[in-house]
């Protein structure tokens, strides 16, 4: 028997005249998202996208006060686009405005919660790494992109492909949001591990004072989960348009440092100190209107900040979602989190895990 959902995909690629394209289904994510790769009776494969709005708390609406963001919930307090379409259309629209890669959209059903998109292959920057490729011209060309990225003002409301979606700013509530994840999903991971009154608020004001910063910095257009599986290489086209993106419906206006911490913070890959020296040397040389140390200082705080998040994201996953895949990828997130509290610029932060999050914890 068709489902409801699966008869409105029927309808919606009958719509779209890709009713007789073949449907293969590919492996998911962290998100509510499904995704099918579509082979038409002719022409070059592409990519069906599948979100049930339905399964998503509302997103932030732009002019939403912090105790109407609060009774909304999660995705309202973090600014997540709550997998809307028309966000990903939005955005793409713009960054394909700017030169760069990602996908052109052939038809889309936001209200239904549907797209189909131009397929840019398989060529993850992960998989291309893990089977041996030099991953030197992918980070080069990673940087670049977000060098072409931060060249631009980016506007209030993004518009495009029949969507508007507005480009809200990574304020200190989203990032205090993101400080709170770890402490309060790391003791249900980990039994071991409680935190008192007392510690929590001294987390958070630790955080804050991190989440001031990057509200004060946030000027440029962020990605949000600029990483290795949501990169693509695209050799044969030219300069920072030789990576293809993915995944980028949560952008927000952020600091600069943000996407780089993504980049370089990386979860599910191991990046050397020296591939993170390489790249942050060449966004800087080309940024000669920031202050390199101070941009630094920005960066470890910062990146501080988007690992913990990560952390209790990922503990969430493991004691909630019964997802224990994520579990494989913290210890190497504590080693990062290690090389960002090797600079003093977040004041205390250091001391408070040492206090509070033994060492044998942080694997």
């Amino acid at each position: 028997m068709t489902s409801e959902r699966e008869a409105a995909r029927l309808a919606f690629l009958k719509t779209a005249g890709l009713a007789n394209a073949c449907r293969q289904p590919l492996a998911g994510d962290a998100s509510t998202r499904a995704y099918e790769r579509l082979f038409p009776v002719s022409g070059p494969s592409l990519i069906f996208m599948d979100q049930p709005p339905a399964l998503e708390t509302l997103p932030c609406p732009p002019l939403a006060t912090e105790a109407e963001r609060m009774t909304l919930g999660y995705n309202a307090l973090a600014r997540l686009a709550a997998g809307r379409v028309e966000a990903f259309v939005a955005c793409s629209a713009y960054l394909r405005g700017l030169g760069l890669s990602a996908p052109h959209i052939m038809a889309a059903d936001p209200v239904a919660g549907f797209a189909v998109l131009e397929d840019l292959g398989d060529d993850l920057y992960a998989n291309l790494i893990a089977a041996g490729v030099d991953e030197t011209p992918l980070y080069d060309s990673a940087t670049d992109v977000l060098l072409r990225l931060h060249a631009e003002q980016p506007p209030t409301v993004l518009e495009g492909d029949g969507s508007s979606w507005p480009l809200l700013t990574y304020d200190a509530l989203a990032l205090r949001t993101a400080g709170d994840i770890l402490v309060e999903w790391l003791p249900r991971f980990d039994p071991r591990l409680s935190f008192s009154y007392a510690a929590i608020e001294e987390w958070r004001a630790l955080v804050g004072d991190i989440a001031a910063r990057g509200e004060a910095g946030a000027t440029v257009f962020c990605h949000r989960d600029f990483h290795a599986e949501n990169l693509l290489w695209l050799p044969s086209r030219a300069g920072a348009a030789r990576t293809g993106l993915l995944d980028f419906q949560d952008a927000l206006r952020a600091h600069p440092a943000w996407d780089l911490s993504m980049l370089l913070h990386d979860a599910r890959r191991d990046v050397s100190p020296e591939r993170e020296e390489a790249a942050l040397a060449r966004y800087l040389a080309t940024r000669p209107d920031l202050d390199p140390h101070a941009f630094r200082a920005d960066f470890h705080a910062l990146g501080a900040l988007n690992i913990v998040r990560i952390l209790g994201i990922f503990a969430r996953l493991v004691a909630r979602d019964n997802k224990p895949r994520y579990r494989a990828f913290m210890p190497r997130l504590w080693r990062y989190l290690d090389r960002c509290l090797r600079d003093p610029a977040p004041p205390g932060l250091k001391a408070w895990l040492d206090a509070h999050v033994p060492v044998e914890a942080r694997s």
